[in-house]
């Protein structure tokens, strides 16, 4: 059988393994990084699969590709209030958190292994960033739900703290090789590598909104991969010119996901997919690339030094920087556990094996042994100690259904989807009496599984998904509707108002064509208009051809706002 017919067989056949497998992890609560590494590891040379494999500059080069998607991913998903919330906290832990973790963890290791202190703190250095791959796997794909500034930070840290341990690790590195010497010159390259790699996502990210919304291409599905294209040009452009590509990569699928581009709700779906298939061909490649019969014989220094950097070094770096910020105890606790080691550590230990470093094997197999223990204690306990510090948040309910309008030009309407909670005043209400801005219309109403005519007469009931198109400036009133803030026979609570606790969640699904919404919201009057005449008629009581007749223009209605120019 051809090579590559071989390397297409058994890539599928992970790759499914990997998918199908992915499911029984989030049912169990085991971390998919686990998951993926055993994988590659039982496919590797001591395992079952025998496959051979110790190539480092392919391993990494997948490493690199597939981390810039996951932080591409991650950015795409990260709210401006998320960086508003919580930048000043996380860029806190992205540096001097990480030299801090660095510099203890180093101490350990130098003197549990019997290294140099250089050696020492290069293992430091390169086990002491939270990794994004982790933190997102736990905190999105296990569907945990923290405090929104907590999980802000956590996110925008393991984000934004990968320049830090590349500076030192490479740092380190040129120190122990004598190919430089400490000093002003290794701290430029660190002033370097972040200034330009947030010029570089800034400005690749606000370009790649007007390249995205200008253009008007043939076929929607190209959309999303113009975006990918874009964030590969952040990442690429930032490298090249000396600065941190992930970084780049980050910012910008920050900028880009918190603009109103065409095709958004598709893009995020494609990026996602294609971050999860990062993932898993990452850590089953790194997997592959280790050694178990290595990696287990140094288990009792692995355990040690993942017991420092773990329960010491972590939490004296983090606990100190987080108390100004106001952080209960409970909340810092969670930041110091939550310090995850997923892929970057294992692909900076590929740099000392890379240049020849003596002490490069060792590091190697340490590493990998902490990214291991990290991953199973840190991340299968991470939900459970949020909920026993009553730090997680209760999930809100999962849409039957999605609504996608694409659109080939930029509009000024958004679909937005609520979902109708039980202690909300919008529930058990006629939507006639939900008092909707002029321009707000229903569009569609799920309810389990079957899809509600919207009507006048029509009661929400608790659980309900309903999906209004409305206009920006009427986004905030038809918010605070849908949340408590309305009673079920006046007008929705004015912006001093208390609003109480029903909240429910609205999230915008992609533009829409203005000349359809501003029928719909004519249709949406009509069909008002008809059922309080026919109610004033009946004593109360609509008429079935009146709704009949209602359910219909609003059908109309509907299919025009969905109709691309």
């Amino acid at each position: 059988m051809p090579l590559l017919d071989t390397i297409i067989f058994i890539g599928s056949l992970v790759l499914l393994i990997g998918i199908v497998s992915s499911k029984l992890a989030a049912r169990v609560g085991l971390p998919v990084l686990v998951l993926f590494l055993g994988i590659g590891m039982l496919a590797g040379e001591d395992g079952p699969g025998r496959i051979q494999f110790d190539n480092l500059s392919v391993a990494y080069a997948v490493g690199t590709l597939a981390l810039a998607v996951i932080m591409f991913d991650g950015g795409l998903q990260t709210p401006l209030k998320a960086l508003r919330l919580a930048w000043k906290p996380s860029l806190a832990l992205a540096t001097v958190g990480v030299v801090g973790t660095a510099l203890i963890t180093g101490l350990a290791a130098a003197w549990i292994l019997e290294l140099p202190l250089a050696v020492g703190a290069l293992l430091g250095s390169i086990v002491a960033s939270t990794d994004a791959a982790a933190v997102f796997s736990v905190l999105r794909s296990q569907g945990l739900r923290l405090r929104p500034r907590l999980a802000a930070t956590l996110e925008i840290e393991s984000g934004s703290n990968d320049p830090m341990a590349i500076f030192l690790t490479v740092a380190l590195l040129q120190v122990l090789t004598n190919e430089a010497e400490p000093g002003l010159a290794q701290l430029g390259l660190l002033v370097k590598q972040m200034g330009l790699g947030t010029v570089v996502g800034l400005g690749v990210g606000w370009l790649s909104v007007r390249i995205v919304n200008g253009i008007n291409l043939q076929t929607a599905a190209l959309y999303p991969v113009l975006i990918g294209a874009c964030g590969a040009l952040a990442f690429g452009l930032a490298a090249m010119s000396g600065g941190s590509g992930f970084l780049a990569i980050y910012i910008a699928g920050i900028v880009i996901g918190n603009h109103r581009v065409v095709f958004q709700r598709g893009t995020g779906l494609f990026i996602h997919g294609l971050a999860w298939v990062a993932q898993i061909t990452m850590f089953v490649v790194l997997g592959l690339l280790s050694s178990p019969t290595e990696v287990f014989a140094v288990v009792g220094e692995g355990l040690l030094i993942a017991a420092v950097l773990i329960l010491v070094a972590r939490p004296l770096a983090v606990v100190p920087l987080l108390l100004p910020f106001g952080f209960s105890a409970g909340e810092i606790l969670l930041i110091a556990w939550g310090g995850l080691k997923g892929a970057v550590p294992i692909i900076l230990a590929m740099f000392p094996l890379m240049v020849g470093l003596p002490q490069g094997p060792l590091l190697f197999n340490i590493v990998f042994f902490v990214v291991l223990a990290s991953a199973v204690l840190q991340g299968w306990t991470l939900p459970l100690l949020a909920a026993r510090l009553g730090l997680q948040e209760p999930s809100q309910p999962v849409p039957t259904v999605s609504l996608e309008i694409s659109s080939l030009r930029d509009v000024d309407a958004d679909i937005v989807e609520y979902t109708i909670q039980e202690q909300s005043l919008a529930s058990e209400t006629l939507l006639r009496d939900l008092h909707l801005p002029e321009q707000a219309v229903v569009a569609m109403i799920a309810r389990r599984h079957e899809l509600v005519p919207p009507r006048g007469s029509t009661r929400l009931q608790a659980l309900d998904h309903v999906f209004i198109v409305l206009r920006p400036e009427a986004r905030e009133e038809v918010d605070r509707i849908f949340s408590s803030g309305v009673s079920r026979s006046g007008p929705p609570a004015g912006p001093g108002q208390e609003q109480g606790p029903g909240v429910v969640q609205g999230q915008p699904e992609g533009p829409v064509d203005e000349a359809g919404l501003d029928e719909a919201v004519a249709g949406h009057e009509e069909v008002a208009d008809e059922e309080e005449r026919g109610a004033a008629d009946q004593g109360g009581g609509g008429q079935p051809g009146d709704g009949a007749q209602g359910r219909q223009d609003h059908h109309a209605d509907a299919d025009d706002v969905g109709k691309d120019r």
